[in-house]
């Protein structure tokens, strides 16, 4: 077990947000911290660190063990460029690489004793650099910067001038190369795309240390996790598997404990009902036997009612007009941002109740496309044809089209006017806007609620073909899960960006990839991509010069890309036998433990044939012991 958090309670002010949270991570494990936007995960993970202290409880990791965090926003203010901040994590082995020249060049000039103590110490030094991996080290570098969506033009920017987005990614980049014991890391993904997320995915399976992660994404979650720890109502649980393992589970677990709830309650209820109906017999035979039913009912043990989530979105998107079949044709769209071309010759047609996601890479271009299908920037070259009644509903990920200075209420009140004040109070509730939020101003609300008062506008928008532009950015699972499910059952027409690849999966019907400066078409959702993907990439691009920038490295390594998915797949089996092996054993451990306890109890002792009972029950366990921990240490060697 490499760390162990123990009864941890924080509160800010009057208001509890995590009370007697205890789990554990064991060494090699990769877990993630789920919850709904404000359930106290990033709060957890910077006590996990010691940047915040804890009301009560305590974090406990093994001894010696270094620690990486990733927060979601950074400040570095370093001097140097990208490539020189990776590269200063290496500090000591650069510097042994440099005293090891140093001793190379002694050496040539000495002799005797003084020959053989630079030997010695060349020796000894060469040996450690070798172990620690030193050859490798820029390499190690180099790789990670371009897994993580940096090019080699990159390297030489300084750290100064980056975006909030490309500082997460050169701490991100840090960190993994540092090795630390256990990583912890609050949103990894954020400004990451799908070829970053992947090379991220890969990385953080073969890593040999911890990764703890707190993370909306549950695509990655599936690849990557074999623990889940869930926070709700300021309690934590603990489940094993992956994300949808967890989420089946627990859904599981609610419906149990729902059943358990309710049939004692209806079991409660015919008791006080038998009860009043001997006392009112009024003998002393029925009220003896009421009697016994109320000790019956004291005695019996509550099952507590399961505790329900918070409030959630209520969303149904409903076309307001049928439109023609023939939704949208774009026809040689050009678009450039002076010497730097976006996209060229563009054609596609969207057909009415298509659920089309345009994907790519970081740069590519898809935002733009959106706004010019919008008619929000013009193209350079084109056309864009919009079918028979055809209307436009517009999700800005940028969320611009507010004016900050207005309240909730107003901004839906002044481009709804035809709406009075209960339809659009109902509206807003439907949103989780209640009671005074409803007056908050735009400029005070937090990404999530932006994000929740843009597609209260759209569902009131009288639109039949939405575009829509990152649509789950800002928000939690539990809104990604309602806004997937009102996308799916959608009749109108769909056209979004999105790197969500969950999202992807579970609403497309037809993927354009945009790349090379064109679309790659595939049919189907996400993991219909993933199968075709190798095929359309060799029929477009005939060998790896000719794919595009950004594209030639994993043009490259297609051939490895099935043995890549099978040896993911084999990890991910290992880790969940590793799991439930674990589980097992401390399962026979306690059972042992008890059967121990039991058999020195006085009436027990006594008994041969209990404690022969019992001996061989011990013994069955101490087998099962023994095998489930041979089998581990075979996984975890």
């Amino acid at each position: 077990m490499i760390v162990s958090v123990n009864q941890i309670s924080k509160s800010f002010g009057d208001t509890p947000v995590l009370t007697d949270v205890s789990f554990h991570i064991n060494e090699h494990e990769k877990a993630a911290v789920v919850g709904v936007n404000g359930a106290g995960k990033s709060t957890l993970l910077k006590i996990m660190t010691g940047d915040l202290s804890a009301d009560a409880g305590q974090v406990v990791y093994a001894k010696g063990v270094t620690i990486g965090y990733l927060q979601q926003h950074q400040t570095l203010d370093g001097k140097g460029s990208i490539y020189e901040e990776i590269l200063s994590t290496k500090r000591e082995i650069l510097q042994m690489e440099e005293r090891l020249r140093e001793l190379e060049h002694a050496m040539a000039q000495a002799d005797g004793e003084e020959l053989a103590a630079y030997g010695a110490e060349y020796s000894r030094l060469s040996h450690r650099f070798t172990m620690e991996n030193g050859f490798a080290c820029q390499s190690q570098v180099t790789g990670v910067l371009k897994g993580l969506g940096f090019t080699e033009e990159d390297f030489s920017r300084p750290v100064a001038v980056l975006s909030g987005g490309q500082k997460t990614r050169v701490a991100l980049a840090k960190l993994l190369v540092s090795e630390p014991d256990i990583l912890l890391l609050d949103e990894p993904t954020n400004h990451l795309d799908m070829s970053s997320i992947a090379w991220l995915e890969t990385f953080l399976i073969n890593y040999k240390g911890a990764v703890v992660v707190v993370s909306h994404d549950r695509y990655f979650m599936n690849q990557i996790v074999t623990k889940v720890v869930e926070i709700s109502n300021t309690h934590a649980r603990m489940y094993l598997g992956n994300y949808d393992e967890f989420s089946e589970k627990k859904a599981q677990l609610r419906d149990s404990q729902r059943r358990q709830y309710l049939n004692q309650q209806q079991e409660i209820a015919h008791q006080k009902e038998v009860i009043e109906k001997l006392r009112a017999f009024n003998r002393e035979k029925s009220i003896k036997r009421a009697e016994s039913r109320e000790k019956m009912l004291e005695k019996m043990t509550p099952v507590e009612k399961p505790e329900e989530d918070g409030p959630t979105m209520r969303l149904m998107l409903t076309p307001s007009i049928l439109s023609g079949n023939d939704v949208l044709t774009v026809t040689n769209l050009s678009k450039s941002f002076g010497s730097h071309t976006l996209f060229t010759d563009l054609n596609v047609t969207i057909h009415r109740g298509e659920h089309v996601a345009i994907i790519g890479d970081n740069g590519t271009g898809k935002t733009t496309l959106l706004k010019i299908l919008r008619g929000l920037l013009p193209a350079d070259s084109g056309t864009i044809l919009e079918g028979a009644k055809v209307s436009i509903g517009y999700y800005d990920q940028e969320q611009q089209n507010f004016h900050p200075e207005k309240t909730v209420f107003d901004e839906l009140r002044d481009e709804y006017p035809m709406l009075d004040n209960t339809k659009i109070r109902n509206t807003l509730a439907s949103f989780l806007f209640t009671g005074d939020d409803v007056f908050k101003q735009i400029k005070d609300l937090s990404g999530g609620e932006r994000g929740r008062l843009s597609l209260a506008k759209l569902i009131l928008s009288p639109t039949n073909f939405l575009l829509l532009d990152e649509p789950t950015n800002h928000l939690d699972i539990q809104s990604r899960e309602i806004l997937e499910e009102a996308l799916a059952s959608y009749t109108g027409t769909l056209l979004y960006v999105s790197h969500d690849r969950y999202f992807v999966n579970r609403t497309a019907t037809r993927i354009l990839e945009l790349t090379g400066q064109r679309f790659l078409n595939f049919e189907g959702n996400y993991d219909d991509y993933l199968e075709k993907r190798d095929l359309i990439y060799r029929l477009h691009f005939k060998d790896a010069q000719n794919a595009p920038a950004g594209k030639k490295a994993d043009t490259e390594s297609k051939q490895e890309w099935q043995s890549q998915k099978e040896e993911q797949a084999r990890l991910r089996k290992q880790q969940n036998q590793i799991a439930k092996l674990e589980a097992q054993i401390a399962e026979c451990e306690e059972k042992i433990s008890r059967i121990d306890e039991e058999m020195q109890q006085p009436d027990i002792c006594t008994d041969s044939a209990a404690l022969s009972c019992l001996a061989a029950e011990k013994e069955a366990l101490e087998e099962t012991l023994m095998s489930a921990m041979e089998e581990w240490d075979k996984l975890t060697s």
